[in-house]
């Protein structure tokens, strides 16, 4: 049995995300600020609530890069994680009855539909993976997962 094969968020969507946290620190920090002049409570109120805030950006960066994943492929199924309406959120492979690349919203998503009707769909932009690797890799774990040598006509 193969360790699962675990993607991860995207630079790009990394940076958005610690972006508007940070943003959002900056909010905080105003309130607080005006909190601390109306009330006139100690200015070591906002120091600390500043390097709080620092230190949790910090994580939340660290967290998103390393740790967080968007898709989790094993050799029994997957499941998504991080990816607003993605439908299915896990499954396994024997489930799915096709697997198809299209647009959502203007985005390239790779859809995996189920048999019973149902569909996952991984904006593939979300992913920090080449995206002809990644095709690759989903089709050889739907070939392995309904026990099939090649897709059909694909190479032998």
């Amino acid at each position: 049995m193969a360790a699962p094969v675990v993607y991860r968020l995207a630079p790009a969507f990394v940076v958005r995300l610690v972006g508007t946290a940070f943003v959002a620190l900056a909010l905080l920090a105003f309130v607080t600020t005006l909190v601390v002049v109306l009330a006139d409570l100690p200015v070591a109120v906002v120091v600390v609530e500043a390097a709080v805030g620092v230190v949790a950006l910090v994580g939340l960066g660290w967290w998103l890069r390393r740790r967080a994943w968007v898709l989790r492929c094993t050799d029994e199924g997957y499941a998504v994680r991080l990816a607003r309406g993605a439908g299915v959120r896990e499954a396994r492979w024997s489930a799915v009855e096709d697997a198809v690349t299209t647009h959502r919203r203007g985005v390239a998503c790779f859809e995996l539909r189920l048999r019973d009707g149902r569909t996952t769909t991984v904006p593939v932009g979300l992913l920090d993976v080449d995206r002809e690797e990644f095709v690759r890799d989903l089709q050889q774990r739907l070939q392995q997962g309904h026990g099939l040598t090649s897709l059909p006509g694909g190479p032998a």
